[in-house]
């Protein structure tokens, strides 16, 4: 097709970093020669925009989770290769079933979708590009609310032609937030998310959004993330640790965070985790984090209601 015939011409010159007959740089020779393979390739008849874009290639890890939930695989060319990683992709076997992407032009030119759906922080180079051909590209910004997940999902939903299925999805997490609001817990305990890259989530965060919608109160009240040492972990005295639990397994420095001697003396017992891949992006199924935690918190109420043995202390 006329996208494997322009990537084959464009790999097929030289190895060298000019181009000879212009003395360009070769990175400016590759993005153009990109440039006008992808505007060549928007000049035929398969990249008009269809009333319903049949062919789907999300190169964002968050869009992914909803291109997963929302189309057939056979309507997706392919999903970013963060999508298989189960630490940050809630939907990891279903990204298995479907090629992956690096999220670059060159796949893009030769897998030539109907539609790209990328985020608004990543991937630059090839979101320019594709703007600058006008290639049918829907841009998202992430989800930092439930409300925000809703626009987001009802907006993907409608640009790739599955309302219902976005609805669908949307009624499903509106129904475990109002279980949620119509059960409150019997105290709301206070707790600080306590992870291995120390920082913290306050107002205006989606993960603060899940800790209120389980019931919890976030020790953190400044807005946006922000640093969270473990001197301001022992002056805030929370009921209990949120950690994430992200299945990465191999051992590192910013591990050392989370097994503080401090930490694991005081809070050893009054830690609860939740999957990584519920919260990392703004979707649906963040709701099951929330009902998650809620259960972690019930699980662990006894211990929370006893007093912090060095409050009083030292203050």
């Amino acid at each position: 097709m006329a996208g494997d015939g322009l990537w084959a011409a464009m790999h097929s010159g030289s190895g060298g970093k000019t181009d000879e007959g212009h003395g360009l740089p070769r990175a400016r020779w590759v993005h153009r020669a990109y440039a006008l393979g992808l505007a060549l390739l928007c000049a035929q008849p398969a990249c008009a925009r269809a009333e319903v874009p049949l062919r789907v290639m999300s190169i964002n890890v968050c869009a992914d989770q909803l291109v997963l939930a929302l189309l057939p695989p056979q309507r997706i060319t392919s999903v970013s290769w963060v999508a298989r990683d189960d630490a940050d992709s809630y939907l990891a076997r279903a990204a298995a079933r479907v090629p992956a992407n690096h999220g670059t032009a060159e796949e893009v030119l030769r897998q030539h979708p109907d539609l790209v759906i990328a985020g608004t922080y990543t991937t630059t180079a090839t979101r320019v590009l594709l703007r600058s051909v006008h290639y049918p590209l829907l841009e998202v910004a992430p989800a930092e609310s439930f409300e925000d997940i809703r626009a987001v999902t009802r907006r993907i939903g409608a640009a790739v032609g599955a309302t219902e299925a976005a609805e669908s999805l949307i009624a499903r997490m509106d129904a475990q937030l109002a279980w949620l609001a119509a059960h409150p817990p019997g105290r709301r305990f206070r707790v600080a998310v306590w992870n291995a890259g120390g920082a913290s989530p306050g107002r205006g965060t989606l993960y603060d959004a899940v800790l209120t919608a389980a019931g919890a109160v976030n020790v953190v009240t400044e807005a946006g993330y922000r640093s969270f040492d473990t001197e301001e972990l022992m002056r805030s005295a929370p009921d209990l640790l949120v950690q994430g639990a992200s299945g990465f397994s191999k051992p590192g420095r910013r591990d050392d965070v989370v097994r503080h001697p401090l930490v694991l003396a005081y809070w050893g017992e009054r830690s609860v985790t939740i999957p990584e891949s519920l919260y990392t992006c703004g979707t649906p199924f963040s709701a099951e984090a929330a009902l998650r935690l809620r259960r972690a918190l019930e699980e662990r109420s006894a211990v929370a209601r006893r007093p912090l043995p060095y409050v009083g202390s030292v203050q």
